[in-house]
């Protein structure tokens, strides 16, 4: 079932886990060097946020999840191996979930998900629901194909803009993300973080990567905290919001 209007001051700030830069790079210097400033920006500004992980991020790095958790963050589940759901038959779907369940729940808790790339067949709904998810967060408001109604228990929680949003120049972000219906739900990856500007890559994966990105999610958790805005987990705002 889809969620309801929330409170205008609803956010909600979560990390996908993953490689950098997928399908570009399948280096971890997102994971090694980007994560630990994200978690010291989040305990500076007393934030628990949701961290989407992999179940390869977790059997890559184990500490990284104890510290994720420790630190009072939520962790949920996002694929196996960072595959398109779009791409796969149901029995290979079937396993990227119970195996990064089985995967994740070895460090915490895990009832939220989202997939790969924002892209998650409805049909495939009611193998998280087996799973014992109670959350997810693989619509994006900014893809309507991804908004298509479907009949589940599940809570969902729409992403409202893409990451590379949080890192334009302020006078463009700031009225954009004002203007965004609550609940507000962003995210970025760790591999924003690390410097990739004077790569390769694509362009919107490598513009103010690094320090710049990391003051410009500064400036946008300032931003939602004047308004007076409160911070939530993905799954404590499900559970709030009393909708299964």
């Amino acid at each position: 079932m889809d969620i309801e209007q929330a409170s205008c001051s609803d956010v909600c700030i979560t990390v996908d886990m993953e490689p950098d830069c997928p399908p570009y790079l399948r280096t971890w210097r997102g994971v090694i060097e980007g994560a630990p400033r994200l978690l010291d920006l989040f305990t500076q500004h007393r934030i628990a946020a949701t961290y989407f992980t992999t179940g390869e991020t977790a059997q890559n790095f184990p500490a990284c999840m104890k510290a994720l958790t420790a630190a009072g963050h939520e962790l949920g589940c996002h694929g196996m191996t960072h595959s398109s759901f779009r791409e796969l038959s149901p029995k290979v779907a079937a396993w990227e979930i119970a195996e990064s369940a089985k995967t994740l729940r070895r460090y915490a808790t895990v009832t939220s998900f989202r997939a790969p790339h924002l892209q998650f067949p409805n049909a495939f709904l009611r193998l998280l629901e087996r799973a014992g998810f109670m959350a997810d967060s693989s619509q994006a408001k900014y893809k309507p194909r991804s908004m298509r109604p479907a009949a589940t228990e599940l809570r969902r929680l729409p992403v409202s803009v893409t990451s590379s949003v949080l890192r334009l120049p302020s006078w463009i972000r700031d009225r954009w993300l004002l203007a965004l219906a609550s609940p507000v739900v962003l995210f970025v990856h760790p591999w924003e973080f690390v410097d990739f500007r004077g790569t390769g890559l694509r362009f919107d994966c490598r513009f103010r990567t690094g320090e710049l990105a990391l003051h410009d999610l500064d400036a946008v958790i300032k931003l939602f905290k004047k308004q007076g805005a409160r911070f939530w987990r993905i799954d404590a705002l499900a559970k709030r919001m009393g909708v299964a």
